[in-house]
């Protein structure tokens, strides 16, 4: 049985910085749709056509550096490569705020993709690195919840910041905090637990004796092309993709869509676009403690998927003119489609060896990239060209809908694993 107070220590040690860390990243990606409802557009002369492109450049920046980025914390040092990233996303999203045209924009959210490529799939590999099987699913969703916890928060105060300065204040206030971080990160992260100072040599026997005992059985994978040709892989990254479709098409646009259809103020707006990340870290929570409690991942995928893209529709056929019954389904739709990030991201760990699962998350983490970008662009062209969400909201339903499909399509075996190791089957080492 796993040693109570050393699974303590790495929780409450842990888990906070690299929340941080990925909120930190997180609101400098998505506050870009604060900005586009809020005067942006006008002030550089971006028509709607380039603001949904504008919005979309970040993903495909961060398409192409997600692998690279991924090997380089696998053999190399996650910790030294968040340092460095944080400063220069950071850095970036500060001069969103003092730029006086529409081409540096361009080349800004293209950059500022490139440096967070790296950042989800070396928070993947870091916490493989330090959380077990039988704990992953919660590792991973308190990762990701830097994803709905901040745009939950950001949707309130960047509404707030606009209203009070401007779209262009509100970047440079949101972007120091990062540069600042970077130095905390520096000082608090380990790359392993060998690393840790304030884990003692017994500590760090059992935790490295237990992750050891992980890749036992598990089929030897010689490189990183061979795990890229594995079947699972490739529909792990193709499903990855129309599931972004959606997630990103939401998160970026719900603001316009609110502020547009209820004809509300930068403000109202964002009280309101924040409830959809109120349910995600409801159901984000909920669904990772039962994939863990019953260490099954693939049936506590689809079935969160399957509601959002139903509530989607649901969106579609009420129209415009029941604007609240919409907006509830948005909701659900919103707290859905993150539910089940925890245990999606735990499945590639239980099915490839330490060497390759680190490259195999960041190639299903790139083409969920492309299909945010596809996701973030074409809900912007739809609703810029139709005048309204509707076409929008047909688009995320189908795409969430093909996800449901190609997670039903996954072998079974996936997720299946040993069971956890218990105490007879696992002693650490002792002095005699």
């Amino acid at each position: 049985m796993q040693n109570p107070r050393l699974a303590s220590r790495r929780w409450w040690y842990l888990i906070p910085v690299i929340f941080i860390t990925y909120s930190l990243a997180y609101l400098d990606r998505a506050n870009y749709g604060f900005a586009a409802a809020s005067g942006m557009a006008a002030d550089l002369n971006i028509t709607p056509g380039l603001s949904s492109l504008l919005g979309a450049l970040f993903f495909l920046g961060y398409f192409f550096f997600q692998v690279p980025g991924a090997i380089y914390a696998e053999r190399r040092s996650v910790k030294k490569l968040i340092f460095v990233s944080l400063i220069l996303w950071g850095g970036l999203a500060t001069l969103t705020g003092v730029i006086p045209n529409v081409y540096l924009l361009i080349a800004i959210r293209f950059l500022l993709g490139v440096v967070e490529a790296a950042v989800m799939p070396a928070m993947l590999i870091y916490l493989c690195h330090w959380f077990t099987r039988a704990e992953r699913s919660r590792a991973n969703t308190f990762l990701i919840l830097g994803n709905p916890v901040t745009i939950l928060w950001m949707s309130v105060v960047s509404g707030y910041l606009i209203e009070h300065f401007d779209w262009r204040w509100m970047f440079i206030i949101e972007g120091l905090p990062a540069v600042l971080w970077a130095f905390i990160w520096w000082r608090l992260a380990d790359d392993r637990p060998a690393d840790a100072k304030w884990l003692d040599a017994r500590e760090k026997e059992e935790l490295q004796q237990a992750l050891a005992a992980e890749q036992q059985g598990l089929k030897p994978v010689k490189n990183y092309r061979e795990a890229f040709r594995s079947p699972k892989v490739i529909l792990l990254s193709v499903q990855y993709f129309c599931w972004s479709i959606g997630v990103y098409g939401l998160v970026l646009w719900l603001p316009s869509i609110i502020k547009d259809a209820a004809q509300l103020d930068i403000v109202q707006a964002g009280w309101l676009s924040s409830l959809p990340y109120l349910a995600a870290v409801i159901g984000m929570l909920g669904v990772s403690w039962a994939s863990d409690r019953f260490q099954q991942r693939k049936r506590f995928v689809w079935p969160p998927l399957l509601i959002a893209s139903l509530a989607f529709y649901g969106s579609y056929a009420l129209g415009s003119e029941h604007f609240w019954l919409s907006y509830a389904l948005l909701v659900v739709a919103g707290g859905c489609m993150y539910a089940p990030y925890g245990p999606f991201f735990a499945i590639v760990p239980e099915v490839l060896p330490v060497n390759v699962a680190g490259g195999a998350m960041a190639l299903i983490n790139s083409m969920g990239a492309l299909g945010s970008f596809a996701g973030s662009w074409l809900v912007g062209y739809l609703n810029g060209a139709t005048g309204n969400p509707g076409a929008s909201f047909l688009l995320m339903s189908g795409a969430l809908l093909i996800a449901v499909l190609l997670t039903l399509l996954l072998d079974p075996t996936s997720g299946a694993r040993p069971a956890p190791l218990s105490g007879r089957q696992f002693r650490p080492a002792t002095n005699s």
